[in-house]
């Protein structure tokens, strides 16, 4: 089946009312090791008037390979592109929610130091949940923020962003690897597959681990 490719037909909608959007995405949300991350993409009209970059669509669907080719080509259409961090220990403190929230807050407060302010646009939030108002609203203002259920699939915007995010994360799971390569994090990315979980129960946690998820059964991911 021809994957899903993502339109601009809702932000071009958008763009009448506002002069710039952000689309959001999280990857590492159910991983047992390493941080969690939310890339954040920034387009205006411009950007909406011009063509979607090949290839682009959510990161689930482009193949490992490709996924660096395609980030490059669609964080060459964005107007700014940035990724925001929660760390292991900052999951295991506030939950998965707060650490998405922080982590959206830190992409978006670095949009606005480049000069793309948050609050003088429309944040779309892939999913189904506001994870980002309450926790931006201290540094980045009151946020207009709506969430678009799989907005990572059919917007171009989120897609963007989903697929930086990933690339991002991914280099660093690998970079990580080289510490801990009992984990195979290398491949599995942190996630819970077969090995990594034997390699929990025979070595233990790193400080990597989200010790508050990595100690509990989890279902096999790979």
């Amino acid at each position: 089946m021809t994957p899903v490719s993502p339109t601009l037909d809702l932000e071009r909608r958008l763009l009448a009312e506002t002069p710039l959007l952000f689309g959001l995405d999280e990857v590492g949300r159910g991983a047992l090791a390493g941080p969690v991350a939310v890339g954040a993409s920034v387009i205006d009209a411009d950007t909406a008037a011009a063509e979607i970059p090949e290839g682009l669509r959510d990161s689930k669907l482009v193949s490992e390979k490709r996924r660096p080719v395609v980030a490059e080509r669609a964080a060459a259409w964005v107007r700014a592109t940035s990724i925001g961090w929660a760390t292991p220990g900052e999951v295991d403190e506030v939950g998965i929610i707060g650490a998405l929230g922080i982590a959206a807050t830190r992409a978006l407060v670095s949009l606005g130091r480049a000069g793309y302010d948050p609050a003088a646009g429309i944040v779309l939030l892939d999913g189904n949940h506001d994870y980002v108002s309450h926790a931006a609203r201290s540094e980045a203002g009151r946020l207009d923020v709506r969430a678009v259920v799989k907005g990572d699939r059919d917007r171009a915007s989120i897609s963007a962003a989903s697929i930086a995010a990933k690339v991002a994360r991914d280099a660093l799971m690998v970079d990580l690897h080289t510490a801990h390569e009992e984990y195979a994090w290398d491949r599995n990315k942190g996630y819970a597959s077969a090995a990594h979980r034997a390699a929990i129960s025979a070595h233990g946690l790193t400080p990597q681990h989200r010790r508050s998820w990595a100690i509990a059964p989890a279902p096999e991911l790979f």
